[in-house]
């Protein structure tokens, strides 16, 4: 019981928060520069522009059907975390600006910053399983249906008809490439708050000294290493193959050592995205469900 209250108490607190800093990137930032950065919060954004409405209950109406849709096709629990963060950052994008003052400088400025505390907002919700419903709830139903697409493809797309929208509503193109650094900067900070820890390098060599390499690898820096079996498809010749996981400044240290050992080695290196397991991230550990 201590520990299910527990777990609905962290998951309210990442919420609020995560809407918290999401309002004040949209309605401290973005939106008073006239910056519409994707998604429904730019649609909404540009809504208040034209009509005046409050940004927050507009962003509300157009999350209502897709909240509806959730319900049916992807179950309570899903939906109905959604719909307390969706409620949350709704009220808070009409409320933050009585508490915090609204940027009035460089647009350039309002962007960065207002991308920035999308990024963050964005992070703190995903952390719990929750999301703040648009895009992310029609990607859902998208997959469900059509699970050839490219999800972020789509997405991207609808980011692209609202920056394009806003050039027209807003009628200055400046405003649709200040949405481009919006977004790029909020996709950045995500990124790096969700994954950025866990990244790192993979690094794979054929040598004929790979034993030696391996053996240097494991004393200095402490990385494990593994060895895959290879055969040259030209030569027929047998070989092993080391593969080893880095953090990404240890990189440079691993090709020193491989150097140091065979000027002649063929080595690879491969971007990883993310690393569980020993000496990085422990594989039980909850990420974003």
């Amino acid at each position: 019981m201590k520990e299910k209250a527990k777990e609905f108490a962290l998951d309210l607190l990442y919420t609020v928060a995560g809407a918290a800093i999401l309002a004040v990137g949209v309605s401290c930032f973005v939106g008073p520069a006239q910056i519409a950065p994707g998604g429904v919060s730019g649609l909404s954004i540009l809504v208040n522009f034209l009509t005046g409405l409050p940004v927050g209950a507009v962003n509300l109406a157009f999350n209502i059907p897709l909240i509806l849709l959730a319900w049916k096709f992807l179950g309570r629990r899903f939906t109905l975390r959604t719909l307390v963060t969706v409620l949350i950052q709704s009220v808070l994008m009409d409320v933050i600006t009585l508490w915090i003052p609204v940027y009035t400088g460089e647009r350039i400025m309002a962007a960065l910053f207002g991308g920035v505390a999308s990024g963050v907002g964005l992070a703190l919700v995903f952390m719990r399983g929750s999301t703040t419903g648009g895009t992310d709830i029609v990607s859902r139903l998208l997959q469900l249906r059509y699970r050839h697409l490219s999800i972020g493809r789509l997405l991207f797309l609808v980011d692209v008809v609202v920056l394009l929208l806003s050039v027209a509503v807003f009628r200055n193109i400046e405003a649709g490439l200040y949405g481009m650094i919006a977004i790029f900067a909020s996709g950045k900070v995500l990124d790096n708050i969700l994954y950025g820890l866990d990244t790192g390098k993979v690094l794979l060599v054929v040598s004929g000294k790979n034993q030696e390499i391996a053996a240097r690898i494991m004393e200095t820096l402490k990385r494990g290493v593994t060895f895959l079996h290879g055969s040259g498809a030209w030569s027929g010749t047998e070989r092993q193959v080391l593969l080893c996981a880095v953090r990404a400044q240890q990189c440079y240290r691993v090709e020193e050592i491989v150097r140091g050992v065979d000027k002649e080695a063929f080595v690879i290196v491969l971007e990883a995205t993310e690393i569980a397991g020993e000496g990085f991230r422990p594989i039980t550990e909850d990420k974003v469900s």
